[in-house]
């Protein structure tokens, strides 16, 4: 019988094949007192554990074909280097001494502390990498419980070309398939920003996550086709559905090779205006990306990541060779290098583990405000973007700007900088451009004012929508709410466009809303002229602009500011596309 099953899709593509249900022991972490004389035996047995797994995580990277790219491999390092975390390392120890539980006992409960961290956190990446945690856990408990390593993780041709359904994969696990010559993947759990769904995405790996329940109705050898674009797993298809998905695997074929040979070509409308198109990246797996599609620049490069897993904040000359690494990494093309953006608990690093969890972190001290409450914190990273600006074009932008007032502190201190960098003889670039983001609706409003005092402006449509909206985008009650098109939003959007036009600064949209092909003639009919999408979206984005008259569509802009509802501005929307 032929039936569907969704999730969300999180790497495009579709696949027909059969399944391979990747089946692990349900693990049962026992809990159970030990004598006093038998503590340091079972310290010896934890860290005995934490030793194979690292030895298994080493083999695992071994198996990466050396023509992989070396930030894929990254993933795996991030594993290792957790493993050398005193959190993983020591403080369960502590606990075996102290409550005198066993191994299993004491990481169960170090684990449970450090997910309810993560858990807390507003921004969705940095809360899915609470399963970075779980996957690190997980093989330190199979270990004990003396569990052999999966057989996905044994080179096996016998994989090839098969689609693999679990309850969640690692980054290992997803490096492994690739190289195994996996499909396409289904998981039960996950988001789109997890590691393994950015991986999948990266290494072109058609994948849907969070299909919950999926190995309760699918079975192994089930023929299934997996829509990765849609987020849409179907079971047993009968001839007529495998018939039209197979030519839709050849349609997209074709549509794909075409979009590459836009590679070289300009981001120009038919009634020659220029477009700049750009890449928002976050990891170093996407540099790979950004090369394949040619971007010309990098309007958002996200340094959330230098902070995580971790117990010390990076210093002053690791973030600086980070950065260069970029530069280098990316050729020199422009890179525009956001501030430290983290979530109101601020507890992804090792100077801030005590800092009470806020009731409403997405309203709380986040993002700028922390950075300018502790300037010890920011220090370090403006100095780092500073001396990194001597070796490729940077750009700084300042996020979840709410008032003049953070703007004008931030200038104030990078002008500090710079003057101990002239005083100093410290190499930066004197031209680099201080910009700020508009994610806040008061800052929207105040885009004339905001304007004046920044270089450029980029559009976070993700937390302006939800703001506008007063709505948590990731909370399943209300976000149904979340709505681009809503009139408040769109004015809100064309508001700041018209600052920038006025002043004659750059304007440019970072958020998702950008990388939607729904929304680009819309975006060009409000006047915006600077897209900064996700690589893998930015050849189909330009396909849309190369298709699109500037001209005819600014004649619209009226029509939708005058819309009364999102309906309304999406019946305009449709006749524009």
């Amino acid at each position: 019988m032929t039936f569907t099953i969704h999730g969300v899709g999180v790497s495009r593509g579709v696949v027909i094949g059969r399944v391979h249900i990747l089946e692990r022991d349900q693990l049962e972490v026992q809990e159970y007192a030990i004598a006093k004389e038998k503590v340091n035996a079972e310290i010896l047995r934890l860290q005995n554990a934490i030793t194979a797994a690292r030895l298994q995580l080493r083999a695992i990277r071994e198996h990466v074909p050396k023509s992989t790219a070396a930030e894929i491999a990254a993933f795996i390092d991030t594993h290792l280097l957790m493993l050398e975390d005193s959190s993983l390392t020591q403080e369960p120890v502590r606990l075996i001494a102290e409550l005198r539980c066993n191994a299993e006992w004491a990481l169960k409960l170090q684990r449970d502390a450090l997910v309810a961290v993560f858990d807390e956190m507003d921004d969705p990446y940095l809360r899915t990498r609470r399963d970075d945690v779980d996957h690190v856990v997980n093989r330190i408990q199979r270990i004990l419980a003396n569990q052999i390593p999966a057989k996905h993780e044994i080179p096996d041709s016998r994989l090839r070309d098969l689609v693999v359904l679990a309850d969640d994969l690692t980054p290992a696990d997803t490096v492994l398939m690739q190289h195994h010559g996996i499909a396409a993947f289904i998981t039960e759990y996950g988001g789109p920003t997890s590691h393994t769904a950015i991986l999948a995405r990266s290494l072109g790996i058609p994948a849907i996550v969070g299909v919950h329940q999926a190995r309760r109705y699918i079975r192994d050898d089930d023929t299934v086709i997996v829509d990765g674009t849609n987020g849409v797993v179907i079971v047993e298809p009968d001839d007529n559905i495998l018939s039209y998905y197979r030519d839709k695997q050849a349609a997209d074929s074709r549509y794909y090779a075409e979009l590459a040979k836009l590679k070289e070509a300009p981001a120009t409308t038919m009634d020659g205006v220029e477009i700049s198109l750009l890449a928002n990246i976050e990891l170093p797996a996407d540099f790979e990306a950004v090369r394949r599609v040619g971007a010309r620049g990098i309007g958002l490069y996200r340094t959330e990541f230098l902070y995580m897993n971790r117990p010390h904040l990076p210093d002053e000359d690791e973030q600086f060779e980070r950065y260069c690494d970029v530069l280098h990494a990316l050729d020199g093309i422009p890179v525009t290098i956001r501030t430290l953006d983290l979530g109101g608990d601020k507890t992804v690093d090792g100077g801030y583990q005590d800092r009470p969890v806020a009731a409403n972190p997405a309203l709380g001290l986040r993002a700028v405000r922390l950075c300018l409450k502790d300037p010890s914190l920011f220090r370090p990273q403006l100095r780092a973007i500073l001396r990194a600006s001597a070796f490729g074009p940077v750009r700084l932008m300042i996020p979840m700007l709410s008032s003049l007032h953070e703007m004008q502190q931030v200038k104030m201190l990078v002008e500090e900088v710079r003057s101990e960098f002239r005083m100093r003889g410290i190499k930066f670039d004197e031209g680099m451009q201080v910009g700020g983001m508009i994610e806040v609706p008061a800052a929207a409003v105040c885009a004339d004012l905001f304007v004046k005092h920044a270089d450029f402006l980029s559009i976070g449509t993700n937390d302006l929508i939800q703001y506008t909206m007063a709505i948590d985008r990731v909370n399943d009650e209300v976000n149904y709410l979340y709505d681009p098109l809503h009139p408040g939003v769109v004015r809100l959007i064309r508001h700041t466009i018209e600052a920038g036009e006025k002043s004659g600064k750059t304007v440019a949209m970072c958020g998702e809303m950008a990388g939607d092909p729904r929304y680009v003639r819309l975006l060009l009919a409000l006047g915006l002229r600077e897209f900064s999408v996700h690589p893998a979206a930015l050849l189909e984005i330009k396909r849309i602009i190369r298709d699109s008259h500037a001209g005819e569509l600014a004649k619209m802009q009226s029509a939708i500011l005058a819309c009364a509802s999102g309906r309304e501005v999406a019946a305009v929307l449709d006749r524009i596309n």
